[in-house]
């Protein structure tokens, strides 16, 4: 590469929500550290971070909080503090907007940086030194010659590191690795890959896209063929994120037993979603309902407008009539989300796949 290049950095703060409380308890350092819901393993709820002390014995984000406690008795459980993150964060952002770069802010704890410069290395140890001085937080930085390689560079960097992954060095690092160690690929996915026999990143390098349009469609399979070769895309926007869409859910502390209380609760969710969603102002094109039974099976129904609507009424009718569908089971979670009309501007197609708070 020449001198003067064009990069992209992904800075990654190390176990986020769980240095944050560090910060603020200093006693706890070194401690297994769980935050989720209210802090209490007794009620249901999950894990939303867990220090690396809770990780390594087995803690993850997702789990819930009772599991958690039966795995790590000993772990400290401390109740979700979004305002606190959320200001801690903007004072990352703002510390990062110093750099002379440009900074896409991609959620809490992560953002990319765009910039041009002969020492991508020299810049990602700026970021980290001024997030630590202004924060006390630690982050880890990849360097990538687009935004897939950088994200994945971070994962090797942590905790507190950096690392480089360009196309020189893709194959070599990323080659062997489960498709699963790709920026996007989850555990279905992974599952799906391995049906067609891909396994590994180079496989799926490799792989027909014939073959991955038949199995994910036109723009996945396309996107999963140039995932596996480190390909993405390379513009870093600073432009505010437009979110595709405001929901709502809530995990009872008890099931709820009867249809009315199912419609209560979805009318309660519902109301407030249509909050969020004339704060926004953009007009609703899709409704959807999540609903997990006893003991823990999830299902999501979701329809679309006849027309994009801001409409109350008309988004109220609209989720209960997926209310409807709802089995005559105990419930022990329901979600109500909408989709908005994405603005004309929201971006190209080099704008991050994956956006979003934590």
């Amino acid at each position: 590469m020449g001198a003067r290049t064009a990069w992209v950095l992904h800075v990654d703060l190390d176990q986020f929500v769980a240095a944050v409380e560090v910060l603020r308890r200093p006693e706890l350092a070194g401690r297994p550290v769980v935050v989720g819901g209210r802090g209490d393993p007794t009620e249901r709820g999950v894990v939303s971070t867990a220090s690396y002390e809770a990780r390594a014995a087995g803690v993850r984000s997702g789990m819930p909080l009772r599991v958690a406690a039966r795995r790590l008795p000993d772990a400290v459980f401390l109740p979700v503090d979004a305002a606190e993150y959320d200001a801690v964060s903007d004072r990352v952002m703002a510390t990062l907007r110093t750099l002379g770069a440009v900074v896409e802010v991609l959620g809490w704890d992560e953002a990319f940086l765009g910039a041009v410069t002969d020492d991508p290395e020299a810049l990602a140890r700026r970021a980290q030194e001024a997030v630590l001085a202004a924060t006390g937080l630690h982050c880890s930085v990849g360097i990538g010659d687009n935004k897939v390689r950088a994200k994945i560079a971070t994962e090797h960097g942590k905790p507190a590191g950096v690392f480089r992954l360009t196309a020189e060095n893709w194959s070599a690092v990323m080659g062997d690795r489960p498709t699963i160690d790709l920026w996007g690929v989850g555990t279905k996915v992974s599952r799906r890959l391995a049906g067609l026999g891909v396994t590994t990143v180079r496989e799926l390098a490799a792989a027909p896209v014939a073959a991955l349009v038949a199995e994910f469609g036109p723009r996945m399979g396309v996107w999963y063929h140039e995932l596996g070769q480190g390909l993405g895309p390379t513009t870093v926007d600073d432009r505010p994120w437009v979110p595709r869409g405001h929901g709502r859910e809530t995990t009872f502390q008890e099931n709820l037993t009867t249809p009315e209380q199912v419609r209560r609760a979805v009318r309660e969710l519902t109301d407030r979603v249509v909050e969020d969603v004339a704060e926004d102002g953009r007009p609703v094109v899709r409704v959807a309902l999540k609903v997990r039974y006893a003991p823990f099976v999830t299902t999501g129904a979701s329809r679309r407008l006849a027309e994009p609507t801001r409409d109350p009424d008309a988004l109220v009718a609209a989720v209960m009539a997926l209310a409807d569908r709802v089995e005559d089971r105990e419930v022990r979670l329901l979600g109500v989300r909408a989709e908005m009309a994405m603005p004309e501007d929201a971006g190209p197609a080099e704008r991050t796949p994956v956006r979003g708070r934590i």
